[in-house]
């Protein structure tokens, strides 16, 4: 497994006191998207700014790309690029030079071309002589993502990148994530909206209290703490369960029209086709079958409430 980061044992006390991380073990694979999930004050924008080398690490180590945090900081953060969460520009600069201005900072070399093609994928090309301050709230968070790709990073960190904009800007956004990693960039993405997290993500690490509380392929996080609720619709009412039905924990709802359960997403696939079996067994018709999943964010919250 080729990982572009690597962190072991991490903690990070700041000075008043308060422990924003506790021994924060992570890999992340080179050219995927990865998604960071917590609540607020879990410890995801330290974690950021320690693998950007904008905050002091605590206890550990760490590897970018090779380079060990912090001796190498400097080589490390010419192969990031990185999106705050905060809207901060200089509000008189226009658009296209302060995009060159954050390249130059790096030590690239002029490329026009590169920075044309940037802005127009980002549809800010239209913009590139406007002043920032004229800029709406989405573009502005749409120039932060230009000037971090501006040096042509490998790894790109996004801190709540579709704060504040709107669906189809959130959607466009998306897209270029993807093409990113299509490109081979690594993305490592902090979001609140869970179904951002579960639209674009390959994998997902939970943080809650300054701890990794796991770390999973999404489709296998969703299918082991998933849930499958099951309800059946019957063609006519029944007094109670049929005894061979037993074995599933069926509840019967609804004046005897309706049976309904729930199964782990593991055991769905499987118990929902015998369930059928067995109606049809017991000479049970049914008019409707509806089925309900378990979404990510459903799973995120059941997960920090309960640690883990």
């Amino acid at each position: 497994m080729d990982c572009v980061i690597r962190v072991r044992g991490l903690s990070k006390t700041y000075p008043g006191g308060h422990r924003a991380l506790a021994g924060v073990d992570l890999d992340v694979r080179r050219g995927e998207i990865f998604a960071l999930l917590g609540p607020n004050g879990a410890g995801k924008t330290t974690l950021i700014g320690i693998l950007c080398g904008t905050v002091l690490p605590g206890p550990g180590r760490i590897w970018v790309d090779g380079c060990e945090l912090p001796r190498d900081w400097r080589t490390a953060r010419g192969k990031i690029g990185l999106v705050p969460q905060e809207l901060a520009t200089d509000a008189f600069e226009r658009v296209l030079p302060a995009v060159r201005f954050s390249r130059a900072l790096f030590g690239k070399p002029p490329d026009e071309a590169y920075l044309e093609r940037l802005l127009r994928d980002l549809a800010l090309w239209e913009k590139r002589n406007a002043r920032i301050l004229e800029l709406s709230g989405g573009m502005k968070r749409r120039l932060l993502i230009a000037k971090a790709l501006s040096h042509e990073p490998r790894i790109l960190f996004l801190d709540e990148p579709t704060a504040g904009v709107d669906v189809e800007l959130r959607r466009s956004l998306w897209a270029m994530v993807r093409g990113l990693r299509d490109k081979g960039v690594t993305v490592i993405l902090t979001t609140h909206y869970i179904e951002e997290a579960e639209e674009l993500a390959d994998r997902i690490g939970i943080l809650s209290g300054g701890r990794l509380l796991l770390v999973e392929e999404k489709g296998a996080l969703l299918n082991r703490f998933g849930r499958q609720r099951l309800e059946i619709q019957l063609a006519e009412p029944i007094a109670a369960v049929p005894a061979p039905l037993a074995a599933f924990g069926l509840e019967l709802r609804d004046q005897g029209r309706t049976l309904a359960c729930t199964f782990s997403g593991r055991e769905g696939h499987e118990q929902v086709p015998r369930l059928l079996r067995a109606l049809f067994d017991c000479g049970l018709d049914f008019r409707n079958l509806r089925t309900r999943e378990s979404t990510l964010e459903e799973i995120f919250v059941e997960l920090v409430e309960n640690g883990a």
